[in-house]
């Protein structure tokens, strides 16, 4: 038989943890995040005032406009580009099958289950609270797909669907009023344990149960708590609901293990462990790490070691901006608070001020009006008065209203801009200066991204990295036919935020117009453009344009055949000049010739000349002798003097006319025959 005073001791124990972690959260945190959650939606809440003379309910858009638009540049960083995560494999496999096969499962597997939806939820609730909470919870569901069917042996087909039973894992946010932790942690991992304190319909408590998820207990409707409601300006449904405890973490060892056999079936008996192992797991496990559900304070629903492979809790969770040594984080609207309030207070003040500058007042002698008269102004309405209506009625008013008040709401609402961090491109050249120059821009723009960053690392390595690791743990334990196990990294896949964007399309346009467009860096330049553009058909334009850089193979081969022409009219050209070069140089060659041969000719002639008018005899032989010497001085020294033009004059070589050798021979010739005929003759001659 069960035993319910074991039940009870393990259900105390933990309703006694979350009831002191609520006063903890109560006393800390839950009027400043219903403060925050009014000044984003707008409601008004007497609490709220600093003025008790304040008639005027109206609360700035200000603190709106900055929530939206921190959200908006977080959501476009995150999904702006449709990936949104990625996953590494170990260095050492080469194989990238099983990478593009996980990552497309777990792609259809999150719009299957609306994962976006959730983590834009906690996002939102990030910006507004400070923290944003997310529990991972894993169902069964019954999936159901179109299908045929043959029939008659084929000749005919039925159309149906097929229901086929399968695990999900799916995302819920869950409001900071509904979560529990132990406060002096600053972690989900280093509490003792969180608990998910919120309402939940009836029917989903029954229809566990009778999936055999929770314990067959009779379950009641719970009575309304207005500090655990998603909204609490509405009035609170009471009926057909149950207010459920899910505690993930640690149990004192012994309670969860008196609670445990107090749940067994007759006939069962729990695994027996020997007295040494007994005292091991005493000494080593002082605590288990345990799932416990609890309905309306007092029935326990469930109760089991954390059955999840990996040991983890299935909750995530990240802060807006980091609180040192805090869980809780801090928000959009704690940043602009004070700057809110003084914006609202102001535009209060002026309103109610309007009432008295512009809405006709009459001053009037209450001893000259009849008695019994109301004395109402209205188009249309008669005055009795007892006299001269110009002395007892007099309009009245208190006087025009200051435009300094004016001018300080826009000044306070660039106070929340800057306080928070969000801001639109139009106020952009306010807050750079009264110029707004370039610099003044890109200043300001820096300085707005790199908060956002900041922000945006904090959601990536705490909240999204978390979700998808432990969300693909879910699967490859209770879907291994569909996820394989083996240990992956998952790395997130962020962009760029929407102002990010806009400042960097500046940059590259400005970096663009100092290139040509033969440039190798113009494509590149072009694409990273149409990256960080947000139009719909921004994939269908960087598709065209890569396909347009990519060789066409008919144009590569035309190009190919025209570098072929190229280079054989350039080999043609390179073969005509070589032969113009060698006809110069058999021209040459035939001219030396020609000179060679005219010198030789004048040799010959030369000798004849020797040998002319000679006479029979020795003298004769002796002068034709002396002739042939004197002639072979003089081709010497022609040889000399052609060796000698290379060189400069001034080394002293002496011309023909100077030689003296020529000389002496022409003197020869005239003192041998003393007959000036020979002498000229012989000089004739040479």
């Amino acid at each position: 038989m069960k035993d319910s005073y074991s039940q009870h001791a393990v259900t105390d124990w933990v309703m006694d943890k979350c009831e002191s972690w609520r006063e903890h959260y109560e006393s800390n945190y839950v009027d400043k995040h219903q403060e925050y959650y009014r000044l984003w939606r707008g409601i008004w809440d007497s609490s709220d005032s600093l003025r008790q003379s304040e008639r005027s309910k109206i609360i700035s858009p200000a603190l709106q406009q900055a929530v939206e638009s921190s959200v908006a540049e977080v959501e476009e960083a995150t999904f702006g580009r449709g990936k949104w995560f990625d996953i590494h494999d170990d260095h050492k496999d080469q194989d990238d099958s099983d990478i593009a096969y996980l990552r497309t499962q777990l792609e259809e597997d999150f719009k299957y289950t609306k994962t976006r939806k959730e983590v834009a939820e906690c996002i939102l609730n990030s910006a507004v609270y400070g923290t944003g909470i997310a529990e991972i919870v894993l169902e069964e569901v019954k999936e159901m797909k179109p299908a045929t069917q043959p029939l008659l042996e084929g000749e005919l087909e039925a159309v149906g669907v097929t229901v086929e039973d399968r695990f999900v894992v799916k995302l819920r946010s869950v409001l900071p009023q509904n979560f529990l932790i132990d406060p002096s942690a600053t972690s989900i991992d280093s509490a003792l344990g969180v608990a998910i304190d919120s309402f939940v319909p009836i029917h989903q408590v029954h229809q566990d149960i009778a999936k055999g998820y929770y314990f067959d207990v009779d379950i009641e409707t719970a009575a309304s708590d207005y500090e655990l409601e998603a909204t609490p300006e509405l009035n609170a449904y009471t009926d057909d609901k149950v207010r459920l405890t899910k505690y993930y973490g640690l149990v004192p060892s012994d309670l969860f293990h008196e609670a445990m056999e107090s749940e067994l079936e007759e006939g069962e008996e729990l695994i027996k462990l020997t007295e040494e192992e007994e005292e091991d797991e005493d000494k080593e496990n002082t605590y288990v790490e345990a799932v416990i559900v609890i309905a309306n304070g007092g029935q326990l629903l469930k109760i089991e070691k954390n059955p999840y492979m990996m040991g983890d809790r299935p909750v995530v969770a990240f802060p807006w901006d980091v609180v040192p040594s805090s869980f809780w984080g801090r928000g959009v609207c704690e940043k602009g608070y004070n700057s809110q309030k003084a914006l609202d207070t102001e535009l209060r003040a002026r309103i109610d001020a309007l009432a008295l500058t512009i809405h006709p007042m009459m001053a009037i002698d209450a001893t000259r009006l009849p008695r019994g008269m109301k004395p109402e102004i209205r188009p249309g309405k008669i005055l009795l008065t007892n006299g001269n209506p110009s002395e007892v009625l007099r309009p009245f008013n208190f006087g025009a209203l200051d435009q300094t008040s004016f001018a300080q709401t826009s000044m306070l609402q660039q106070m929340v801009q800057q306080a928070t961090g969000a801001v639109d491109t139009a106020s952009l050249s306010s807050m750079a200066g009264s110029e707004g120059t370039a610099a003044g821009l890109s200043m300001s723009l820096g300085a707005l991204i790199k908060r956002h960053k900041r922000t945006l690392i904090n959601f990536q390595e705490l909240f999204l990295l978390p979700m998808v690791q432990k969300t693909a743990w879910r699967y490859m334990q209770f879907d291994p036919e569909n996820y394989p196990i083996k240990d992956f990294k998952f790395v997130a896949s962020s962009s760029l935020g929407i102002i990010a964007r806009e400042y960097e399309v500046t940059q590259l346009v400005q970096l663009l117009q100092t290139m040509q467009q033969d440039s190798p860096m113009y494509p590149m330049l072009i694409e990273s453009i149409l990256e960080n553009m947000n139009i719909s058909n921004r994939e269908e334009l960087i598709g065209r344009m890569k396909q347009s850089q990519e060789p066409n193979p008919e144009a590569q081969q035309k190009q190919q055949m025209q570098m072929q022409v190229q280079m054989a009219k350039e080999q043609a050209t390179a073969a005509a000049l070589n032969a113009q070069a060698a006809e110069a140089n058999e021209r040459a060659n035939k001219y030396k010739s020609e000179v060679e041969l005219a010198e030789y000719e004048a040799q010959t002639n030369r000798i004849k000349a020797l040998s002319t008018n000679l006479k029979e005899g020795d003298g004769d032989d002796k002068e034709f002798e002396r002739r042939i010497k004197t002639a072979e001085l003089l081709i010497k020294e022609k040889a000399i003097d052609a060796k000698a033009s290379a060189r400069s004059p001034r080394e002293g070589v002496l011309t023909a006319s100077q030689s003296p050798i020529q000389q002496q021979g022409m003197a020869t010739d005239v003192n041998t025959d003393g007959n000036q005929e020979n002498s000229g003759t012989n000089q004739r001659g040479f």
